[in-house]
């Protein structure tokens, strides 16, 4: 609760935080917009691939001339990173090659990195985690997206005593989604293709969010960074915000959780479409233990919404302010040397599973596209079939057919071995399984 008090010591000391953004998408650009009114922070370089789109971005969200004349722009990634003026990175590209090559460049060059790029998490946080340690360097999830945000309510109910029973998010899900195509996207939004289109919104993208893959991905990173549970795929129960502590709990309690202690999704529609009252599809929760009689007396004391018999309650957020917030990561990192979440353990893995009936030949097209979606899996089930990780499934040839909703595996695609994020992903397995 100090991170203000202790940016505005730097601005004074003349000393402030000096970061370099890569990648000036809609989170870098949403970062863009508040780091210009932070004291005691500068951006100093930003990395695109398009060096005019990022300059446009600043410009759009409000800096001046004067303001963007003090950045340094390039399309190089690794320059970037190599800057004496960048003491701490952010790596906004979400593509999970990049973030893995990012975070190794930073270990090399002795920069703290946070990771809006879950999808490289998920691919091998964890082992660049206990790369980050081994270098001295920080590796950080970033706070505004919801495992940062997760995470964080994880571990305020365990410093003030309570088992967590469940945490996670929510989001629009229906079961036929999974089979949601980048042509077929627009119809589940309620937004025409051609608005989509002027409006420059990224088919494949939004997909990823509704066919059921970003969720995997991100409570991958959660279970991974809090040590809770992943299931066998996702359930995604229809629940409202009132119905957290009733749902959310084990099954023979009277919920529907496979495990105490577990990531899961909530759904803001019902299995027939009507919208769920009272739903969290933008926020985040977590469900607690009172662990006595004395605590759940005091839940009906103090008012807490429970479950049936009073044992269980939670707390959630009911929006999250995407890279409006990352700068308490960047405060986090450079000022305490503290990341805002961060993997701990291969627990969990998300896999590659079949959209379709797919065919020998056919070539994978990743995250949120026409082939496959991201189911999530305990890391030891998934290393059990020899589950191809989702963030590999990218441009990569079919050898044999594979049915729909049946997990592609290693031995299913041709892939390169020498490649530096499959090489990283199989280290992982290798010693961190």
């Amino acid at each position: 609760m100090n991170l203000h008090a202790l940016l505005r010591r730097r601005e004074a000391d003349g000393k402030p935080l000096r970061v370099g953004l890569i990648g000036a998408g809609k989170f870098g650009s949403m970062y863009l917009s508040q780091v210009r009114r932070t004291p005691g922070v500068r951006l100093t370089a930003i990395a695109d691939l398009d060096p005019a789109r990022a300059h446009a971005a600043l410009v759009s969200v409000g800096w001046s001339e004067a303001q963007v004349a003090a950045v340094a722009f390039t399309d190089d990634a690794a320059a970037l990173i190599g800057r004496d003026d960048v003491d701490i990175v952010i790596d906004a590209t979400g593509s999970p090659a990049a973030g893995i090559a990012h975070v190794l460049g930073c270990c090399d060059q002795g920069k703290h990195v946070v990771m809006v790029n879950v999808e490289a998490d998920a691919l091998a946080g964890p082992l660049l985690a206990k790369r980050a340690r081994e270098a001295g360097i920080v590796y950080s999830l970033a706070y505004g997206d919801q495992p940062a945000l997760i995470c964080e309510m994880v571990d305020w109910a365990r410093a003030c005593g309570f088992e967590v029973i469940a945490a996670g998010k929510g989001t629009k899900y229906l079961p036929e989604y999974h089979a949601s195509t980048p042509e077929t996207i627009w119809g589940h939004y309620g937004i025409t293709p051609e608005n989509a289109r002027l409006g420059g919104l990224n088919a494949q993208m939004f997909n990823s969010f509704l066919d059921g893959t970003k969720s995997a991905i991100e409570m991958c990173a959660v279970a991974n960074a809090t040590g809770l549970a992943a299931a066998d795929g996702l359930a995604f129960p229809p629940c409202g915000v009132d119905d957290l502590p009733r749902v959310l709990r084990p099954r023979d309690e009277g919920g529907m959780l496979s495990h105490r202690g577990q990531v899961e999704v909530i759904s803001s529609l019902e299995r027939d479409g009507r919208p769920v009252f009272r739903d969290l599809r933008w926020g985040v929760y977590v469900v607690f233990a009172g662990g006595s009689g004395y605590v759940e007396r005091c839940f009906r004391e103090y008012g807490l919404v429970t479950d049936p018999s009073g044992r269980f309650s939670a707390l959630y957020k009911p929006y999250h302010l995407i890279g409006l917030e990352l700068g308490i990561s960047v405060a986090s990192v450079g000022l305490r040397d503290e990341a805002t979440g961060a993997p701990l353990a291969f627990s969990a893995d998300v896999v590659a599973t079949a959209k379709r009936d797919l065919a020998a030949g056919e070539m994978l097209d990743g995250e949120g596209g026409f082939t496959v979606y991201g189911k999530l899996l305990p890391a030891a089930a998934s290393l059990r079939l020899g589950g191809l990780p989702l963030g590999l499934a990218h441009r990569v040839r079919l050898e044999r057919a594979i049915s729909a909703g049946q997990p592609v595996r290693w031995d299913d695609v041709r892939i390169d071995p020498t490649s530096l994020a499959v090489k990283v992903r199989r280290e992982m397995e290798r010693t961190m399984a």
